[in-house]
């Protein structure tokens, strides 16, 4: 198995990978949060198969499969476990997880303006399980919980006693956490704003979800009252079903998929272009792109004017002591939630970007840096591709196109640029 373990980028924690259910630094507390649990891999080359489950085909380069091994669960075991998973997610969703082609999409390369030999390649995620790359993230999570429970890790007996799961999302990441537990039966709790669309709630109930609107209250700090619902629910024993790597560090293992899909092509790329809003999916790209591929495309992390904290983060980062290197040093001065977030793509309008650091150190290894796309640029993006190319993507989907087209003076017209297309419209 590829994975080691588990390293806290903040602190330099070590957490052994047979540790079950440990989803947080253990130097977190309550009043420090700011640690975040990041998986170290051997350095050696990339390891797949051609399945086209990506959790079968990447299987020695994931998390939660060097955990059931060294717990005595070995190859056909844990193939007996996904299987399992993916003929519950057929009853639910119709079909289970797929590895998803990059195919140069001609249109949007024409009306760019790149070369024959440049353009743009769209990886799609919006068939995917519940409809974006969030599911990717929050597999792991639960994959490691059925390992754990297979070979007696966990502290209740049996499926009835399991304390429920929880999750602060208003959209993708929501969707995609109900559809997981509804597959295995898993009680659940989902925390979303009040304005949260109707489609979306109204799929929550669908799926057999809790949804717990949640207003901000007098005495609430600055930030995202759902996150503080959230970890009031972690506190009193509800299971972190996050796609923030900070609250579990698990879906920081199975969001690499995305990038191992990518460094697998027979095509050389240059940029990958990846809108964020907590920072786990650039982070998991960034990083999976960084270990296993020896010139690593530039990752330009996309975010929309109306909330832009990981820009500022980066600024900010850059004139401290230490530089971006040394960018945990100073999290609670870089990192902070912004005011007012706005904008059409609102599945990026996380008010603070969670994973940053990830982000920060993919971007610096590779030579990208944050992109702010305007609220012109991120409406342009999503005309293009669902008016102009009938693509059914939702606009917080379309932002990295966004963020190709705020900087396109600046990428030459021969360079292969990479966008993921990810969050069905609803």
């Amino acid at each position: 198995m590829n994975i080691l373990g588990w390293r806290c980028r903040v602190c330099g924690t070590e957490v052994a990978i047979d540790t079950a259910l440990q989803w947080r630094c253990t130097r977190a507390t309550a009043e420090d949060w700011r640690h975040v649990l990041m998986p170290v891999r051997d350095r050696t080359p990339l390891s797949w198969t051609s399945d086209d489950d990506p959790y079968v085909a990447f299987d020695t380069e994931l998390a939660w499969a060097a955990f059931a091994q060294a717990r005595g669960l070995d190859h056909p075991a844990r193939l007996e476990i996904l299987d399992g998973l993916r003929r519950s997610l057929e009853v639910v969703e119709g079909h289970g997880f797929v590895r998803t082609p990059l195919i140069r999409d001609d249109a949007v390369s024409n009306r760019l303006g790149f070369s024959g030999v440049g353009g743009v390649w769209v990886k799609d995620e919006t068939g995917n399980v519940a409809g974006s790359h969030k599911a990717r993230h929050l597999v792991t999570i639960l994959l490691h919980l059925l390992a754990a429970e297979a070979t007696h890790q966990v502290p209740w007996d049996g499926p009835d006693e399991r304390p429920p799961l929880a999750i602060s999302s208003c959209g993708n990441a929501a969707i995609a956490a109900s559809t997981l537990a509804a597959a295995v039966s898993w009680p659940i709790t989902v925390m979303v704003p009040t304005w949260a669309q109707p489609a979306v709630t109204t799929a929550l109930d669908r799926l057999g979800a809790e949804v717990m609107s949640c207003a901000r209250r007098n005495d609430d700090p600055l930030g995202d009252p759902c996150l503080m619902r959230f970890r009031d629910a972690v506190a009193v024993g509800a299971i972190p079903f996050s796609v923030q790597g900070p609250e579990n560090a698990w879906c920081l293992d199975g969001g690499r998929t995305l990038g191992f899909e990518i460094a697998a092509e027979t095509t050389a790329f240059d940029r990958v272009f990846i809108q964020v809003g907590g920072g786990a999916f650039a982070a998991c790209v960034g990083g999976a792109l960084v270990d296993v591929t020896e010139s690593p495309p530039r990752l330009h992390a996309v975010q929309a004017e109306g909330c832009a904290p990981l820009e500022r983060a980066w600024r900010c980062a850059g004139d401290m002591p230490g530089g971006r290197v040394d960018a945990a040093a100073h999290w609670q001065d870089c990192m902070a939630p912004w005011p007012d977030p706005s904008s059409l793509a609102d599945g990026i309008l996380d008010d603070e970007t969670y994973d940053w650091l990830g982000v920060l150190s993919a971007m610096d290894a590779t030579g990208g840096w944050p992109v702010v796309a305007g609220e012109n640029e991120i409406v342009a993006a999503h005309d293009l591709m669902t008016n102009d190319l009938g693509r059914g993507v939702s606009p917080t989907g379309t932002a990295g196109l966004a963020g190709l087209m705020a900087i396109r003076d600046e990428v030459g017209d021969d360079e292969r640029v990479v966008i993921v297309a990810s969050g069905v419209a609803r």
